[in-house]
């Protein structure tokens, strides 16, 4: 089915919301917990699958399943404006970053993203795996063979950490990339690991062994900070309890 053309706004600089603004009738689904407030007449519905073309429970059951084994929860949510207004639901990030607006009619109604990328979109959008077949790629790279896959002619909205860079690659271009920096790219940019070269570079870069390389053509999308690099820094802060008493 055509997705919903739904109107948005992005709020805040580090901790960023999306005020989605729904005509009678529209709706959009979001990643469950996502969901700030939502004005009267939106009404909140706990579903399986993201596809209506889903037959039967079986058929929602896999969609279920495949969507976790992406990085997502079990359940999706949607939010419908079942009144004859226009009304407003609001979704937060989960963690310090920013918001990225894409239309997927723009990038061949496909686009292939990290898990747990995906935050709201617009009723019509399919969330599905990606299976990463290059087993350098599967080891090595960071996000494993599983990545999510995005499909629909309408308008999705992710979340990465830090700030964004964009990058429009040529054809045959190539770009060596920290594995976790990657947030998305177009199904045409050929995805896969190149290891560090360099003895002293292995052992006293600090950049770990292995790159992501992309090669183009395609757009690409980068994030400043990963939430595994976060989540490491704070661990390494928190203070560890000595085993003696005074």
């Amino acid at each position: 089915m055509p997705s919903d053309e739904i109107d948005y706004q992005i709020i805040g600089d580090d901790l960023q919301a999306i005020i989605i603004t729904l005509d009678p009738g529209e709706a959009c689904v979001a990643e469950a917990g996502a969901m700030m407030y939502m004005e009267d007449g939106i009404e909140m519905a706990t579903e399986l699958s993201m596809n209506s073309n889903s037959s039967g429970i079986f058929g929602k059951l896999f969609q279920a399943g495949k969507r976790v084994l992406a990085g997502e929860s079990f359940f999706i949510t949607m939010f419908a404006n079942e009144s004859g207004q226009r009304r407003d639901v609001a979704f937060a990030a989960p963690y310090p970053g920013h918001v990225i607006p894409v239309d997927l009619s723009d990038h061949s109604d496909t686009l292939i993203c990290q898990k747990d990328a995906f935050l709201c979109a617009a009723r019509g959008i399919d969330l599905t795996i990606y299976f990463n077949r290059r087993i350098g790629a599967g080891f090595f790279g960071g996000e494993g063979f599983i990545l999510e896959k995005l499909t629909g002619d309408g308008l999705a909205l992710l979340h990465a950490g830090g700030s964004i860079c964009t990058k429009e690659l040529a054809a045959g271009e190539t770009l060596r990339v920290d594995t976790g920096c990657i947030v998305a790219f177009e199904q045409s940019v050929d995805y896969d690991i190149q290891m560090v070269r360099g003895i002293k570079s292995i052992l006293f870069g600090g950049e770990g062994l292995f790159f992501a390389t992309l090669t183009g053509p395609g757009k690409v999308w980068l994030q400043t900070l990963p939430f595994s690099k976060l989540a490491d820094r704070i661990i390494a802060m928190v203070p560890t309890r000595s085993s003696s008493r005074g």
